[in-house]
């Protein structure tokens, strides 16, 4: 009983707290990677061509851009896999319309840019690794998704997914 009064009491502080400081509800969730985010703002472009898992070429303003996907990595051409996340990849973007947003980083050392992708409410990078086409890596700045993209791949891995069996994320 007196941990329930405790508890009960601890409560009623943290929420006089925040009514003091101007929160309005009480956060319980444990984390914030429970669901993927929508995407709110982003350029708008055309997938031109498919280059592997996680890199693709658009049309972005009348150029040919390169975009290679945050916070993940697939298997490059000589590894395992290599085709079945390319063909993974191809399957979701190809001649798409999709939105690009930026996490920190605008470009990374190779002049790619850097952004998350969708195509319409599909959140292709999460989607690669839910399907266990590419796994979760952490890339800093640019680490927003990070918890939510480490909960995709122990799923997927756990449920033997895409290329988890092969052992090429081990």
């Amino acid at each position: 009983m007196t941990r329930n009064r405790n508890l009960i009491l601890a409560l009623l502080l943290l929420c006089l707290f925040g009514a003091l400081v101007g929160c309005t509800e009480l956060d319980t969730t444990d984390d914030d990677s429970a669901a993927p985010p929508n995407p709110v703002q982003g350029e708008t472009a055309t997938v031109t061509w498919v280059i592997d898992g996680d890199t693709i070429d658009v049309r972005l303003d009348g150029e040919t851009v390169r975009v290679r996907y945050i916070g993940i990595n697939t298997p490059e051409q000589d590894e395992v896999c290599y085709q079945e996340a390319t063909d993974a990849n191809a399957a979701l973007v190809r001649g798409q319309t999709v939105t690009l947003v930026k996490d920190v980083s605008n470009t990374d050392k190779y002049g790619r840019l850097l952004r998350y992708v969708y195509v319409g409410d599909v959140f292709v990078n999460a989607e690669l690794v839910a399907r266990g086409y590419a796994e979760s890596v952490h890339y800093p700045p640019d680490t927003t998704n990070a918890a939510y993209f480490d909960n995709l791949e122990a799923s997927a891995k756990a449920n033997g997914m895409g290329c988890h069996p092969t052992g090429v994320f081990e």
